[in-house]
């Protein structure tokens, strides 16, 4: 099977041993991602470097690793390591470009706490640290990365934000943003609402992988397994639509209970659509009950 090294100084497994290996595509769309992130990222200078330092930091490495052992060896969940996390963050800033060229209101902005390389910014470090508290338990994982993010920030912020009061309020909106990741409690910000959706975009058949050959066979493995790709793109009447990829229409449960269930809940509902379609005409693809469905007023409708 072949291994991408992503980035020499964050090794994706670092004397952590998951039962089951990467497959290639996942470890691939982690690759696309870093690339995507790179160039996104190039033109928000406090935004690039606060990446580098988080891609670099063995704090980071650990934290991931055994999130990543917890909840695939032990709890048969997805991917919730160092591969997820350069997928969700390539996401987030894929939606904040959009979004910005849109010219949609963002918190940390409207807030007068800073411009947009720091909108970008607390998206960035919100989604690279939203799942590190995985690495002590699942359960309230989302407080418990509060705990660990926060030496890491104080790490870094001090260097890209001399002014302490701003430091702080960059700081309280990432906190916020990791918090919320799960909307339980719902995103108030719209930065903290881009973590949440692009989290909810990670469910391609790559990521579901590890705990089916674990044996986890379920409707949420079955319905992840259908996820052939997802792209965000410009949409037609909103700034970003969410496109879905499935080979069979049993990924339709995984874009609501994954994503959908998440975007309803946020501010970011009145920017972002979703379209679910399968691909594949033929042997490949189960056209038997749906072929497409797309978000219309809060519900999935049938799209053809």
């Amino acid at each position: 099977m072949t291994r991408i090294v992503i980035v020499p100084h964050a090794p994706l497994n670092h004397g952590m041993q998951l039962k089951a290996d990467l497959p290639d595509d996942y470890t691939e769309l982690a690759a696309r991602a870093e690339q995507k992130i790179h160039e996104l990222t190039a033109p928000y200078p406090l935004t690039s470097k606060l990446y580098e330092h988080l891609i670099a930091d063995a704090r980071l490495s650990a934290h991931w690793n055994l999130s990543n052992y917890t909840t695939v060896s032990k709890l048969s969940y997805n991917d919730h390591g160092p591969i997820h996390a350069r997928v969700v963050t390539s996401y987030a800033m894929q939606i904040m470009t959009l979004l910005m060229s849109a010219n949609v209101p963002m918190d940390v902005i409207e807030s007068g706490a800073g411009g947009p390389d720091d909108a970008f910014l607390v998206t960035l470090a919100g989604i690279m640290l939203h799942d590190i508290g995985n690495s002590v338990h699942r359960v309230t994982h989302e407080l418990v990365a509060l705990q660990l993010a926060h030496p890491v920030l104080e790490s870094y912020l001090p260097e890209l934000y001399p002014d302490v009061e701003q430091r702080q309020l960059i700081e309280d909106f990432i906190l916020s943003a990791i918090l919320c990741h799960d909307v339980n409690p719902p995103p108030l910000f719209m930065e903290a609402a881009v973590v949440a959706v692009a989290d909810g975009c990670d469910m391609t058949k790559g990521r579901a992988r590890m705990p089916f050959d674990l044996g986890k066979v379920d409707i949420h493995a079955v319905s992840a397994l259908a996820i052939e790709d997802v792209n965000i793109q410009r949409g037609d009447t909103v700034p970003v639509e969410i496109a879905v990829l499935m080979s069979n229409s049993a990924g339709i449960f995984q874009v609501e209970q994954t994503l959908i269930r998440k975007l309803l809940v946020t501010p970011l509902k009145a920017y972002v659509t979703v379209d679910a379609s399968t691909i594949n005409p033929g042997d490949t693809c189960d056209k038997r009950i749906i072929q497409s469905v797309k978000l219309r007023d809060g519900k999935l409708c049938p799209s053809y």
